[in-house]
């Protein structure tokens, strides 16, 4: 459904969020790439673009590592997915010439209200959802 990049934001982010405790607690590119079983190299272009769009605080040297740059009940997974997805908009999979050339096949609507409600879901959904404190129930904004 996502593209390799996203997936492994998402498993990053994930990760950061089930260590958090106050932006103290820092992870490797190698604890996390290891936990997530994602290979090192992937893991550091992934963390790189999340810390470019402020989502991950980085230190380096002893001690150094990553950690979420606001807490997880600040941060949607919508954002995540906002920064490896760009081309979100709604193409349907029959194509080919019977939709989306003037009139829609007959599931258009349906896969539409699936997309929106997959999309509704990503914005409502902060990464408080894996924060070990949250006791694993799903949190969601109040926006």
């Amino acid at each position: 459904m996502y593209s390799r990049p996203t997936e492994a934001a998402i498993a990053v982010m994930s990760r950061l969020a089930e260590a958090y405790d106050g932006s103290e607690q820092k992870l490797s590119a190698g604890e996390l790439s290891s936990s997530r079983q994602l290979p090192k190299p992937f893991v550091a272009k992934v963390l790189s673009s999340l810390s470019a769009a402020g989502l991950v605080s980085s230190m380096r040297g002893p001690g150094g590592g990553f950690s979420l740059a606001r807490p997880p009940d600040q941060i949607t997974l919508w954002e995540v997915v906002s920064i490896f997805e760009r081309n979100r908009t709604p193409k349907c999979p029959v194509g080919g010439g019977i939709c989306g050339g003037g009139q829609t096949c007959p599931i258009h609507d349906k896969l539409a209200g699936i997309r929106e409600a997959t999309d509704r879901l990503l914005r409502e959904t902060t990464f408080a959802a894996f924060y070990v404190n949250g006791a694993g129930s799903i949190h969601t904004s109040k926006s």
